[in-house]
């Protein structure tokens, strides 16, 4: 068996600090970061998907952000196949790759090596449940999904209509659901060993006031003009469905006020927040840092590197 890539990786919640987390990790074991967000990926978007600074990134190279055009048709496996190459790669310069992002799919399927065939498609069936998704709302698919795959169901989110539709079309084809066909395809293993450092927090108000904080920066820096021009140049496309873009979009249209719709961004982002903290919770093999058991980010930083360390892992 050929020998195992190691990755170092740090996931959890929306505005947790795995940027920094994962940064300090690369300036410790000289490492570059593999991001592992499924809106980071998109140009246009930086505000909106709290894509890393330069100043943030304080010179480590970060790889695949902003670099998908919002119209692209981009998924999990094309993911994979693009992170895959960058360890690879970053690997050959005897370096160590640090995935950090807060998609859960992605991850999994990445470090996993989950795969199943994306080639069985039916366009007539699909044309049928965009029109029923266009006709009757995302939730009528939504439930038609819950009944024959809750699995798949729960980690899905409502506005994620096109992921929807896949999962029932893969049923549709194939006679199984998506989550009997992942598990179905683990049996060929991974060729990546990851280190996974997680961030949580033991009392919920210290993230949710960070993620607050986070959307008012998000105001300051300039979102509402970005959504603007977003909707105009891709409206229509899966990536309007973002965090940010469809909450503020009722202001924009002039229908509710900014503090109205500033507050809802805040809600969806808290309960996003959520629903990647119940996922990343289920996988045994994270090793979870407290952020509040520490008394500043640098203590955290620290105890995370000695983790490491200790475990020889590297």
């Amino acid at each position: 068996m050929a020998e195992l890539k190691k990755v170092l990786a740090v996931v959890g919640p929306t505005a947790a600090g795995k940027t920094a987390l994962a940064v300090e990790l690369c300036k410790a074991f000289n490492g570059e970061v593999v991001s592992c967000d499924s809106m980071q990926i998109y140009k246009d978007m930086a505000v909106a998907t709290a894509a890393p600074t330069e100043d943030e990134m304080q010179g480590i190279k970060h790889h695949l952000i902003g670099f998908a055009d919002p119209s692209e048709n981009f998924n999990v496996v094309r993911y994979c196949k693009l992170a895959r190459e960058c360890i690879d790669n970053i690997i050959s310069e005897s370096k160590i790759p640090v995935i950090c992002g807060g998609t859960g799919l992605y991850y999994d399927w990445l470090v996993d090596n989950i795969q199943y065939s994306d080639e069985e498609t039916d366009s007539d069936y699909r044309h049928s449940l965009e029109k029923v998704a266009k006709e009757k709302g995302a939730r009528h698919l939504m439930d038609e999904l819950a009944e024959i795959d809750p699995e798949t169901a729960q980690t899905l989110h409502i506005n994620n209509v096109a992921r929807i539709i896949r999962a029932l079309e893969i049923y549709h084809n194939t006679g199984m659901t998506m989550s009997e066909s992942k598990r179905l395809s683990k049996v060929k293993g991974s060729d990546i060993e990851p280190f996974t450092l997680g961030i949580d927090f033991k009392n919920r108000d210290i993230l949710y006031n960070r993620i607050n904080k986070r959307v008012d920066e998000m105001i300051a820096n300039g979102i509402l003009d970005e959504a603007r021009n977003f909707y105009k140049k891709y409206n229509g496309k899966t990536s309007v469905q973002a965090i940010g873009y469809k909450e503020l979009k009722p202001y924009l249209d002039g229908e509710l006020t900014l503090d109205e719709c500033t507050e809802k961004l805040k809600q969806s982002t808290r309960r996003y927040s959520k629903r990647q903290l119940t996922w990343f919770r289920k996988n045994d093999k994270i090793r979870f840092l407290t952020a509040d058991d520490f008394e500043s980010f640098d203590l955290l930083c620290e105890h995370a590197i000695r983790m490491i360390r200790g475990a020889n892992f590297i």
